[in-house]
């Protein structure tokens, strides 16, 4: 039984433990990410981290300690030199695991090492994704959407405005062009009567005479 075991021997004794997790240190800093067992990787990612966090402050007393773990001048060179800057403004958490399946001899479960600031294509994709509030609001991108279209709809109601079309052609120009009172004085009713009176007709044709009238005559 394992009661109270927080620490995963993997297996090894100790020297034998340290000098692999040395090496993988070493390995991990210069090739930014390894291969390994998720039982390796969990266990590296407690030995590496606290190197990570000493490598930002770079002075000879933290180059000490660090070689005193990892037994390689080169590694600590490019630990100070590359890695440091790159994790200065990061407040632990250096490093991501990926789980990449089951290893087919013995089936032990997988993983990628691997240094998060150095991943750059995973952390451009990161940033691109936008979280959906379960609240209904809209995102980031649909709200951008929404002011796009209303900027071009102003502008097309601004280019074509209905106050101006209404002005070009008025009704009531169209009226007064062409009213209705005008079309009555031209042609009204009283001076057709006017111009063939009844009376006057009847005086123009007088009537003929009698027959006793013409007899007296004679």
């Amino acid at each position: 039984m394992r009661h109270g075991n927080k620490v995963n021997h993997l297996g090894r004794k100790t020297g034998h433990r340290k000098a692999m997790l040395s090496n993988m240190a070493c390995s991990l800093i210069e090739h930014k990410r390894i291969t390994t067992t998720i039982a390796k990787a969990k266990t590296l990612r407690g030995f590496i981290e606290p190197l990570l966090t000493k490598s930002k402050t770079d002075s000879t007393h933290s180059r000490r300690v660090v070689f005193s773990y990892l037994q390689s001048k080169e590694a600590v060179t490019e630990l100070f030199r590359e890695v440091a800057p790159k994790i200065a403004t990061r407040d632990g958490g250096y490093t991501r695991i990926i789980r990449t399946g089951y290893r087919l001899g013995d089936n032990a479960e997988m993983c990628m090492i691997e240094l998060v600031d150095f991943n750059e294509l995973y952390n451009n994709t990161a940033k691109k994704t936008t979280r959906r509030s379960r609240r209904g609001g809209k995102t980031t991108e649909a709200t951008a959407t929404t002011a796009a279209v209303e900027e071009t709809t102003a502008e097309v109601v601004e280019e074509t405005p209905v106050a101006e079309v209404v002005e070009e052609a008025p009704a009531a120009e169209v009226v007064e062009e062409a009213p209705t009172a005008e079309v009555v004085e031209e042609v009204p009713a009283a001076d057709v009567v006017e111009e063939a009176p009844a009376a006057e007709a009847t005086e123009e044709t007088p009537e003929a005479p009698s027959a006793e009238e013409e007899k007296t005559e004679e």
